[in-house]
């Protein structure tokens, strides 16, 4: 069980962090460029985005996906 987390770069962040980490680097402008959804793009802030991603499972890969490509 632990070998398969071994091989995953987002074992022990949390969501929270993630877009933490992304806003702080890009900015909630360039990161609604980066991933076009509403969350990002109206009125963003870290809870209405994790209220989102959270229900979302699409929006939180691409969000994965972009942490992995900026921060792995």
């Amino acid at each position: 069980m632990s070998t398969h987390q071994q091989n995953n770069p987002l074992h022990g962040l949390t969501l929270e962090r993630i877009v933490t980490e992304l806003e702080a680097r890009y900015g909630w402008d360039e990161l609604g460029s980066l991933i076009n959804i509403r969350c990002f793009t109206s009125d963003p802030s870290i809870k209405s985005s994790l209220k989102f991603l959270r229900k979302t499972p699409w929006a939180r890969e691409k969000v994965e996906q972009l942490y992995i490509k900026t921060f792995g």
